[in-house]
């Protein structure tokens, strides 16, 4: 019989390779310093697949390793064969331009959808809402905002966390505190944005209003307020904690990525995130990287971090697949899903 092994939660969460786990991967899960999983595209076959795989990773250790993924609809919905196929989150601001009532009401149920079905197979976490303003500039978050004006952003972004808290699953928004205005990508570049404070007072907003449990930073400079991208950034983190009262977890996003190369080498980056209060440290698609953390970083752990980790999957058992087709509240999220992508 397989006993879990009793491990409080590290700062890092990594990726694996494929759909199953190997020998290397759940040695690496069960390293102090790791403290969850990532999944993309390629760990996802069918539903089942996902189920098994997750059930696998849970049991590796107890208190258990959040398992994320980036799921949010439109072009970023990693899991798709066997799933709800969700619109990009401009579609429900469309309709709240015409049908305010009806877009919430959609939102709601589109949200129960989404983190129905993967709790379903085992997923604790999607990297969604986007709260991103949508000033028509950026192509990398372009449809993946609800809407341009904020008022609009709050209402649909907190309809769409009613859904996913009632079904059981926790919201993060992203990329505070804006990315909507810089036209790079932090994907392959550092996106600067030139705007004074005041003047970012609209897309941090949702942030002050909404009820979140997580939050990622963008690998984004606010040049005119702080010289380091906000997840590397006392003035950023301290401002969520301390003005905006957040208490939930703050993700950092892929340390991998070229928007994350301002801090150097990957020992470097994690270090200067974790020590600007970000509570989990995205390590993606860079395996040789995550080698080098586990055999050299040593940071100074913190267990209230851990702690708040560990608070995001903690609630009621999911519906399972066969379940949730006898589930109204599903039924109707599905109908209005596909409503939303006719």
């Amino acid at each position: 019989m397989n006993i879990r092994r009793k491990l409080p939660l590290g700062p890092l969460m990594i990726d694996i390779a494929g759909l199953a786990l190997s020998d290397l991967e759940r040695g690496r899960l069960c390293h102090p310093l790791i403290g969850g999983l990532i999944l993309f595209g390629r760990n996802f076959e069918s539903p089942q697949q996902l189920e098994d795989l997750t059930a696998e990773v849970h049991a590796l250790r107890s208190p258990a390793l959040p398992i994320a993924i980036d799921h949010e609809g439109g072009r970023v919905q990693r899991c798709r064969t066997g799933f709800t196929r969700l619109p990009a989150m401009r579609r429900l601001g469309e309709l709240w331009d015409q049908q305010p009532v009806v877009a919430l009401l959609a939102a709601r149920r589109i949200g129960y959808v989404l983190a129905a079905e993967l709790r379903a197979c085992g997923v604790d976490l999607s990297f969604t809402p986007v709260l991103d303003l949508d000033w028509g500039r950026s192509s990398v978050i372009g449809d993946r905002s609800f809407h341009g004006d904020p008022l609009a952003v709050i209402q649909l972004a907190g309809a769409l966390i009613e859904g996913l808290h009632s079904a059981g699953m926790a919201a993060c928004g992203k990329h505070f505190p804006g990315h909507g205005w810089v036209e790079a990508d932090s994907h392959v570049d550092l996106p600067v944005d030139e705007r004074r404070l005041d003047e970012l007072a609209p897309d941090i907003e949702p942030y002050r209003q909404l009820k979140l449990d997580a939050v990622m930073p963008a690998h984004v400079i606010y040049r005119l307020v702080d010289a380091r991208p906000a997840g590397f950034s006392r003035f950023w983190l301290d401002m969520l904690r301390a003005e905006l009262h957040f208490a939930g977890v703050i993700f950092s996003d892929d340390l991998s990525m070229a928007g994350a190369g301002f801090a150097g080498g990957i020992i470097e980056r994690c270090t200067a995130s974790w020590e600007a209060g970000c509570d989990l440290l995205l390590v993606c698609n860079s395996p040789d990287a995550v080698g080098e953390l586990l055999a050299n970083w040593q940071p100074l752990l913190d267990p209230a971090r851990a702690k708040r980790v560990e608070h995001l999957s903690l609630s009621a058992p999911p519906l399972d697949w066969k379940c949730l087709q006898q589930d109204a509240n599903y039924l109707d999220g599905v109908a209005a899903a596909t409503r939303l992508l006719a």
